[in-house]
C-alpha cells in the first residue's frame, strides 16, 4: 500500500465523520433538520481526498521512477515540471488523471478502473466526472438551507465515498505493479 493510499484513508474518515455529524443531527429530532452544509461539505471532503491522493501518489513515483537522478539537473526538469503539472491540476477527473500519468509514466492508470458494478474504465470515468461536477456546484453553486433543491441526497454520500475508496484501490494496485 502507497503512502498516498494511506493518507487518502485518513483524509476519508473526515468526510465520514462529518456525514456521521449529519446522520446524528437528523436523529435528534427536536433539533429540526440537520444543515445542508454538511452534505455538501461531506462531497467537498471526499472529492479533496481524492485529488491529494493523485497529487500524492504521483510525486510517490516520481522518487521511485526518477530517483537516481534527482538532484541532477534532468532530475530538477522532472521535479520542477510535475511541480507546475500539480499547481493547475485542480478536480482531477479522468482526462486529467490520464494525462497525468501517462506525460510523466508512460501509462493510462484510468484503464485499471475496474471493478464491482464497473465492469469497464468508461463506466468508472464517467462516474468520477459526475461526482467532480456535482462538487463543483456544491462549491460554486450552493444552495440555501430554505430551498428545497438538494445538490447531494444522503443515500449518494454513502456511495460517493465507496466509489472513490474503490477508485483508489484500483489506482493503487496498479501503480503497485509499475
Amino acid at each position: 500500500m502507497s503512502q498516498a493510499k494511506k493518507e487518502f484513508e485518513l483524509a476519508i474518515l473526515d468526510a465520514e465523520e462529518l456525514i456521521s455529524c449529519y446522520d446524528d443531527l437528523n436523529k435528534a429530532a427536536n433539533k429540526g433538520k440537520p444543515p445542508e452544509v454538511l452534505k455538501r461539505a461531506t462531497l467537498i471532503m471526499t472529492l479533496t481526498a481524492w485529488e491529494t491522493y493523485v497529487e500524492d501518489i504521483a510525486e510517490e513515483l516520481i522518487q521511485a521512477k526518477y530517483g537516481m537522478v534527482m538532484g541532477s539537473q534532468l532530475g530538477n526538469i522532472v521535479k520542477g515540471r510535475l511541480a507546475e503539472h500539480l499547481k493547475i491540476f485542480n478536480n482531477p477527473g479522468s482526462k486529467k488523471t490520464k494525462d497525468l500519468f501517462l506525460e510523466f509514466f508512460g501509462f493510462d492508470v484510468t484503464e485499471s478502473w475496474v471493478w464491482g458494478n464497473y465492469n469497464t474504465a468508461n463506466d468508472a470515468r464517467a462516474t468520477l466526472n459526475l461526482w467532480l461536477k456535482k462538487r463543483g456546484e456544491a462549491v460554486h453553486r450552493a444552495k440555501t438551507d430554505k430551498q428545497s433543491s438538494h445538490i447531494v441526497k444522503r443515500d449518494e454520500l454513502d456511495k460517493c465515498i465507496r466509489f472513490f475508496r474503490e477508485l483508489v484501490n484500483a489506482t493503487d494496485k496498479r501503480l503497485s505493479e509499475v
